[in-house]
């Protein structure tokens, strides 16, 4: 099962498509610098894709509505 889930995603973030373009930039940020929000501890995935979808569930990323 993946984590988090889409259902709790779309709620955040309006599009499939502008979900995608947002956690694609930022796992590339923490695979350029390696820089996480979170403890390392604290996140359920270990893959950077994993890590954007659960700082953008957390709320951690902000998403402008265009």
């Amino acid at each position: 099962m993946i984590y988090p889930s889409i259902d709790k995603l779309l709620n955040i973030v309006d599009s499939k498509y502008k979900l995608v373009h947002v956690a694609s930039q930022r796992s590339k940020q923490i695979l350029e610098n390696g820089y996480l929000q979170k403890k390392e501890s604290e996140y359920v995935n270990k893959k950077e894709l994993g890590r954007a979808l659960e700082e953008i569930e957390s709320g951690l990323i902000k998403i402008k509505a265009n």
